[in-house]
Formats: structure tokens, C-alpha cells, sequence
């Protein structure tokens, strides 16, 4: 359920919240320490942190395949579903993520709100053409736009 910011900006039980926006503890920090916040707008923009490596992987590994269902219940795997929906081309998916997998050693992650498989399977193959520390960059930066999607939709104005 979302907090009005008024609450978000007093409450002393938030870190779950952000948390299931993006599961690093440093961003949770910072967040948390930019309180109070005027406005959802000014909340949003200091959430655009960016992760270093170690954070960008540790939090992909909370992140599901794109295309595959979460496996487990609650806000982040509610959000993940929503965040996929146009995902239709499974069988696709699975090869260009196995052979993204075996390139870069973790999971294909993009902002996928708004996006339809096409274009998802696009971007992926596009991808494949960096170099591991260039894709890590790219999904650092994927990881910041989910985290302030997911943050708009816990804190409403």
C-alpha cells in the first residue's frame, strides 16, 4: 500500500519499503538521510545514486530472469510481475538469456515497465556486444530506474 510522503518523510519502519525498491543498503541509507523530502519529484531524484560494482551485482541477484515468474510472494515480486507483463515471447527469452547469462555471468537486467518483448529481446541482443565492465555499468544504471519506478509507486504525494 502506498505512503503518502508526509508519512514516508516521519515514519520509522520505511527501510523495508526501500529495501523492496532496491535491495542496497547504501541506497537505502541515502534515501533514508535525505529526509525530509518537499516533494515526491525531489524524493525520485535523490534516489538516482549511482552503484558500484559489488552493488550492482548483489542486488541483481534479487532480480528474477526477465520473462520468468518470481518465485516468491510479496511487494518486489508483485512489482516484478507488473514490470514484465509485456514480456510474451518466453522460448526466446530463455535462449538470449543463457547465452547473455554465459557472456557476462549474471542475469539480463532492464527496465522493463512499458516495454513489449520485442523490444526487451532487442535491447538484450544489443548487449551482448559490450564488454563485461561496460554492462555492468548499463545494468547499474537499469537497477537506479526500477528502484525509482518501484519508489513512485510506494510513496504517493
Amino acid at each position: 500500500m502506498p505512503l503518502p510522503l508526509t508519512e514516508f518523510n516521519t515514519a520509522d519502519d520505511v527501510r523495508a519499503t526501500l529495501t523492496a525498491c532496491l535491495a542496497v543498503p547504501r541506497w537505502v541509507d541515502a534515501v533514508l538521510a535525505g529526509r525530509p523530502y518537499d516533494t515526491r519529484s525531489a524524493l525520485l531524484a535523490a534516489a538516482d545514486i549511482p552503484l558500484s560494482p559489488g552493488e550492482v551485482r548483489a542486488a541483481m541477484a534479487a532480480h528474477p530472469r526477465i520473462g520468468e515468474k518470481p518465485k516468491d510472494a510479496g511487494t518486489e515480486a508483485d512489482w516484478s510481475r507488473s514490470e514484465q507483463s509485456g514480456v510474451d515471447n518466453a522460448d526466446e527469452f530463455a535462449a538470449a538469456n543463457a547465452q547473455y547469462e554465459a557472456k557476462f555471468g549474471h542475469v539480463y537486467l532492464v527496465c522493463a515497465s512499458g516495454r513489449s518483448g520485442e523490444e526487451l529481446l532487442k535491447i538484450l541482443r544489443s548487449r551482448l556486444d559490450n564488454d563485461p565492465a561496460t554492462e555492468l555499468a548499463v545494468a547499474g544504471r537499469e537497477l537506479i530506474k526500477i528502484a525509482e519506478l518501484r519508489l513512485a509507486k510506494a510513496v504517493t504525494e
